[in-house]
């Protein structure tokens, strides 16, 4: 199976205080900042109780490796794309390639990730994240 689990959802807005909170009182999620680089007043990661960052919420103004114009506040505006934790990296570039598919990969060393960037045919942004060790 290529597809593990949702990973997580990215929300852009332009009240990340707030946002942050509105989880964390609703939903008991706990907030912590992003791995480096991230900066705090720019990322907030939204942690279940088992220590998962399912909800990834970003300032409009935190720089995007697969920028494309969002409207906070907008139906379903505010989402950027949907993550799903993945196995198999070079099976999936392989079929992404096979397909003449547009993406991105971007590595993260710092925590063990590489990532795949995107689009479904409705143009819903995925990032497929196939973590190592």
């Amino acid at each position: 199976m290529i597809v593990e689990r949702l990973d997580h959802v990215n929300i852009i807005t332009d009240r990340l205080e707030e946002t942050a909170r509105f989880y964390a009182e609703l939903l008991d999620l706990e907030a912590r900042d992003g791995p480096p680089p991230m900066k705090p007043d720019q990322v907030q990661w939204m942690h279940d109780a088992s220590g998962q960052a399912i909800l990834h919420l970003n300032a409009m103004d935190f720089p995007r490796l697969y920028d494309r114009d969002v409207a906070p506040g907008a139906e379903t505006g505010a989402i950027h794309h949907v993550a799903l934790r993945c196995g198999d990296f070079d099976c999936v570039k392989q079929r992404l390639d096979a397909r003449s598919a547009d993406y991105q990969i971007n590595d993260v060393p710092s925590i063990g990730l590489k990532q795949i960037f995107t689009t479904d045919p409705n143009n819903v942004l995925l990032e497929l994240n196939f973590f190592t060790g």
